[in-house]
């Protein structure tokens, strides 16, 4: 029998107001794999103190590519959340009072740990960049010998050079959570429905599931993983070089406008201005129509379509008419059938 595998993800942040290097953990989550069975369990452990942190949230676009960073203050015992304040600071009594309510916290966090090592006879812990979640789990006292630790960002890193995101990542692998599947481009995985509740976006238990589903198919389907992650990578790319494109063909069409002319120059260009507001209704007008779904196609459902696995979503498309390989995007490819179908 094989070793169970934990899939660790913490949420932290700093005290607001307090050291911006010193970390209070706000919720962590062990996702635990059994080999033997594939069944999936989901721990979680919500800090529960009067302590305001600050949470760094990632905006990513369609692709999973960080575009922005947005931070947040949460209150531990309430979960009440609040805009945040760069002036904002505590004094050393306020500061003294917030480690003070910090400090019993270690306690449970050791707890939840020990509990769920001889629970689940876990012997092997999954991370991603995930240092610093150790680190401050060692500093509750969380005993982590006799473990062996995988970074699997670390290990992406080395294997391909390059740094992915969690972000890009689930999108390379198309994770996602549907009637009571944890899914990817490759893999099913049924969940129970109490496990099920904890799984919402930008929760550490949803972060430890993509964790999972990533580290799944790094392993069982390693050139697949390699050509969609690759594919992502180029799209990414290609995205950055169209808006900086974009960017400098808006800069050039528009260039800092001179000073306002005379009412006579005015009213010379009225005739171009007319012009090009007519030219730029004509292209208004113009609506793409959706295509016309052939009467010899076999329609299925959308969502029948949508919890298809992919080599069963390749498989379709080529029977409906649409050329598309394993090689490309799942996401590429369900967009296509959608179009082709018409529920667009």
């Amino acid at each position: 029998m094989r070793d169970n595998i934990a899939f660790l993800e913490l949420k932290f942040g700093n005290i607001y107001g307090g050291y911006a290097n010193f970390f209070a953990i706000s919720d962590i989550s062990l996702l635990v794999f059994d080999p033997s069975t594939n069944r999936i369990f989901i721990e979680s452990l919500a800090i529960n103190t009067d302590v305001d942190v600050v949470w760094v949230n990632s905006k990513t676009n369609e692709l999973g590519h960080t575009i922005g960073r947005s931070r947040q203050v949460i209150n531990l015992r309430t979960r009440r959340k609040r805009s945040y304040d760069e002036e904002f600071s505590l004094n050393e009594h306020q500061l003294d009072r917030a480690f003070n309510n910090i400090r019993p916290t270690r306690r449970y966090i050791k707890s939840f740990f020990f509990k769920n090592f001889r629970k689940y006879n876990i012997r092997n812990i999954v991370t991603f960049d995930g240092k610093r979640d150790i680190f401050l789990c060692e500093k509750s006292g969380v005993d982590f010998r006799g473990t062996k630790i995988f970074d699997l960002q670390k290990a992406l890193n080395k294997e391909f050079n390059y740094l992915f995101s969690l972000n890009k990542l689930g999108v390379a692998i198309n994770s996602r959570f549907d009637d009571g599947y944890l899914q990817s481009n490759n893999q099913k995985y049924w969940i129970h429905p109490i496990a099920a509740r904890q799984l919402r976006p930008r929760t550490a238990a949803w972060d430890a599931a993509r964790m999972f589903l990533i580290y799944q198919e790094f392993n069982d389907y390693h050139d697949d993983f390699t050509m969609k992650s690759a594919l992502l990578v180029n799209k990414i790319q290609k995205a950055k070089e169209a808006e900086e494109a974009a960017k400098a063909a808006e800069e050039a069409a528009n260039p800092t406008p001179p000073p306002p002319p005379e009412a006579e120059a005015k009213s010379e260009a009225k005739p171009e201005v007319a012009a090009e507001a007519k030219a730029e209704e004509n292209t208004e007008v113009a609506v793409e129509e959706k295509p016309e779904v052939a009467a010899d196609v076999d329609k299925k459902p959308l969502a029948e379509i949508k919890k298809m696995l992919e080599p069963e979503l390749v498989a379709y498309a080529n029977e409906i008419g649409i050329s598309a390989t394993v090689d490309d995007l799942k996401k590429d490819t369900l967009e296509k059938v959608i179009n082709k179908l018409g529920y667009s």
